[in-house]
């Protein structure tokens, strides 16, 4: 992705811290699986090598890989690159043509890292 020099740090918490920086970041109730906060927006955006943060619920990246019949390592990895992508400016709610390029390069990066050819992208 062209991204050699750039860095990023990933935070894994429980549904509890989960759910406290959903509802501080995003007023949404309850833990989600992945949040993503840039460090490449605002005033000093372009000159900072920090991507940003990627923070994983482990509880719910548990939950999800049972119900999905995967394991843990391959949904945290599904879920890592979902938040890096939203890093570098992927976005699957701005429209479906955007989702549609969101899981293109999911799946793509995911082959890169994930021995199973059968996993999805997030």
């Amino acid at each position: 992705m062209g991204l050699n020099d750039d860095e990023l740090s990933i935070l894994i918490v429980d549904d509890a811290d989960m759910a406290e920086l959903n509802q501080t970041y995003r007023n949404k109730t309850g833990p989600t699986n992945v949040l993503s906060f840039s460090m490449r927006e605002g005033e000093f955006g372009a000159i900072t090598p920090l991507l940003g943060d990627v923070v994983i619920s482990a509880d719910t990246a548990k939950r999800e890989a049972d119900d999905a019949g995967i394991t843990l390592a391959e949904r945290l990895s599904q879920l890592l690159v979902h938040g890096i992508l939203h890093l570098v400016d992927y976005d699957h709610e701005r429209s479906e043509a955007d989702a549609l390029i969101m899981e293109t390069k999911s799946l793509e990066l995911l082959r890169l890292i994930e021995p199973n050819p059968n996993l999805d992208a997030f």
